[in-house]
């Protein structure tokens, strides 16, 4: 029994050992494949970079200063769907978590951008290029608000242009020859009396341009409030008498020659507003129940329909009164 068990293992390990080159001689084809697909891949995708225009204006920062704001502005990019952000010769180097921190999850932007010792490197690329500037410049280049200038790039990125946007660094803005090399300059209508922005500011202002510049419809929100149908004139003449009722047994209609002046003014107020018929609803619910309370029931003591003997202060008053006619 032994022997056939000694025979068995030994014809085993042979075996193994003669499947061994074949799966591993199949593993480096197929890790061959993998390769030679994802080259393939990567070549197609670099293929049809130089192809396709970019999606959106690059974003250029300038010597920035702080991984802070450059995070902001990740993040600004990212809220209007700009992934391409370029730096020029960083303060703090890169990559920068506080960067990352700051950009609140727009990762894709951060891990995407490159960085350019100059920039002239940063912008020998692109076929227009956006200045921003908070102070007037002695030089010939057209100067635009972010409206003109988002519409301009939609209209260049359509044509197949690549574009970029120039942002200075955080305390002085661009040099006179650093606005030289875009084509033309951007700026803000802000106060003349205080006229900087914050890099993450002004990226967000010429973001919201751009994204804005894209749409069939500027005026256009992601969601907008319910359909609701408008209330009927009878809903509404129900409204009417009903709270008319209300303030009758109320005592509101002081002097009494004064009520068709009032009940007017009422119902002019009530009709401005172009009630729909769910608004209707609620308004007569909240008249409803405080109509229904009184000095026996005031507020706080519960729902007016509730039985007094479960309500602690109206028991007691309701007692009280008991003693005094009996006495």
């Amino acid at each position: 029994m032994a022997a056939q068990t000694a025979i068995r293992a030994s014809g085993l390990a042979h075996g193994i050992r003669r499947c061994l080159p074949k799966l591993h001689f199949r593993g480096r084809i197929w890790q061959r494949t993998l390769k030679c697909r994802k080259q393939q891949f990567i070549e197609t995708m670099q293929a049809s970079n130089d192809i396709l225009p970019a999606t959106g204006p690059a974003i250029i920062l300038v010597e920035p200063q702080l991984g802070e704001n450059i995070g902001m502005v990740a993040r600004a990019m990212a809220n209007f769907g700009l992934s391409e952000l370029r730096l020029v010769n960083p303060r703090d180097g890169w990559p920068s978590e506080k960067a990352r921190a700051a950009a609140s999850r727009a990762d894709h932007v951060i891990d995407a951008a490159t960085v350019y010792d100059d920039l002239a490197s940063a912008v020998a690329d692109l076929n227009f290029v956006f200045a921003t500037t908070a102070r007037a410049r002695d030089n010939f280049k057209p100067v635009h608000g972010p409206v003109e200038a988002g519409r301009a790039l939609r209209a260049r990125q359509r044509s197949g242009q690549r574009t970029g946007i120039l942002f200075g660094r955080e305390r002085f803005g661009l040099y006179n020859d650093e606005v030289g090399l875009a084509d033309e300059i951007v700026t803000f209508p802000v106060d003349p009396a205080f006229s900087s922005l914050n890099i993450a500011q002004a990226a967000l202002l010429m973001s919201y341009e751009w994204v804005k510049s894209g749409l069939e419809d500027e005026t256009k929100t992601n969601f907008s409030s319910p359909d609701m149908m408008p209330a009927t004139k009878e809903q509404l003449h129900g409204l009417f008498a009903y709270l008319e009722g209300a303030l009758e047994a109320r005592g509101y209609f002081r002097p009494a020659p004064k009520k068709p002046k009032m009940v007017d003014n009422l119902r002019a107020v009530l009709t401005r507003a172009g009630f729909a018929e769910p608004e209707l609803k609620v308004l007569r619910g909240i008249i409803s129940s405080l109509d229904r309370f009184s000095p026996a029931m005031p507020r706080g003591d519960g729902s007016p329909g509730d039985d007094p003997r479960r309500l602690p202060a109206a028991a007691a008053r309701a007692d009280k009164a008991t003693d005094k006619d009996q006495a």
